[in-house]
């Protein structure tokens, strides 16, 4: 190549990177728990101008960084004064006035579908660092999280009898709010090799003494949450006496990590497992939850 041709390329290469990196976004607002771990997971933590109170992993988030308050009770007003050249929303994000406020004031908006499949989880991953001008790491780290769990799921194919979970959100005057099909919970405990039984319902519903007697689960799984008290369900009589109760069979985990669907669930699902079926010998998640 001519010297002046091979200066002139070389120019257009930088000149393209330059337009490239000023067109990515550099004040990002992270609007749910999930997006705000896919964010860190992909080294874009310094890009973030504010988070929610929803993230809580990694602690840094909300300890270092601007919080705009709970997801589902947003201020319009609040977020667009950190002026944000890039909104991620969690698509439980709300209330409703305020989203359209936020897709009506001329800043890029990305709207973050959740969901508790695989697939769906994936497409998250992609769409968030698609949206950050990561894409290719976007789709390592969703390669890698589909790796993780097919996996899990070829370990748990030995399970000759699969656990029976109930997942308790809450106790309430003794009765428990159980999680039915379609939840997030109701995913984690088929992704973990058992069986939801309450899965007869769709949702969470709360169960009476007769309906948690009839349902007989080998283990209870409730989820800790920072500043909440743990109650004991075994204290309730009608739990008390399941399978799970006479067992002494109660998982907790942490809520973000059992729940939140995003870098760390192959980890969580991995530990959720290991103590189901303890036979399997399943390694932990490391300290980053993965």
């Amino acid at each position: 190549m001519h010297p002046i041709a091979a200066v002139l390329a070389a120019c257009l290469v930088l000149a393209t990177s330059a337009v490239a990196a000023a067109a990515e976004p550099q004040r990002i607002v992270s609007i749910g728990g999930a997006i705000t771990e896919i964010l860190y997971a992909l080294g874009e933590d310094e890009r973030i101008t504010a988070v929610d109170t929803t993230s809580v992993y990694p602690p840094e988030a909300l300890a270092r960084k601007p919080n705009v308050g709970y997801m589902r009770q947003l201020s319009a007003e609040g977020v667009l004064s950190l002026s944000p050249d890039l909104i991620l929303l969690d698509e439980g994000a709300g209330p409703k006035p305020a989203v359209e406020l936020l897709d009506a004031a001329g800043v890029a908006v990305t709207h973050v579908p959740t969901g508790h499949t695989v697939d769906e989880l994936e497409r998250k991953v992609r769409l968030v660092a698609d949206a950050v001008g990561k894409g290719p790491e976007g789709a390592a780290m969703a390669a890698s999280i589909r790796t993780d769990l097919a996996d899990l799921e070829a370990r748990l194919a030995s399970v000759a009898s699969r656990k029976r979970v109930l997942f308790i959100l809450s106790l309430v005057d003794g009765r428990p709010n159980a999680a039915g099909r379609g939840t997030g919970a109701d995913a984690v405990i088929r992704l973990a090799g058992a069986e939801n039984v309450f899965d007869g319902v769709e949702g969470y519903k709360t169960l009476s003494t007769e309906a948690l007697a009839a349902l007989q689960p080998d283990a209870i799984l409730m989820v800790t949450r920072a500043g909440s008290p743990d109650v004991d369900p075994l204290a309730i009589p009608a739990i008390a006496a399941t399978p799970a109760g006479r067992a002494g069979a109660v998982i907790r985990m942490d809520a973000m990590h059992l729940l939140g669907f995003g870098p760390r669930t192959p980890g969580a699902v991995r530990d959720l497992a290991a103590r189901l079926y303890p036979e399997l010998h399943l390694a932990k998640a490391g300290p980053d939850g993965r």
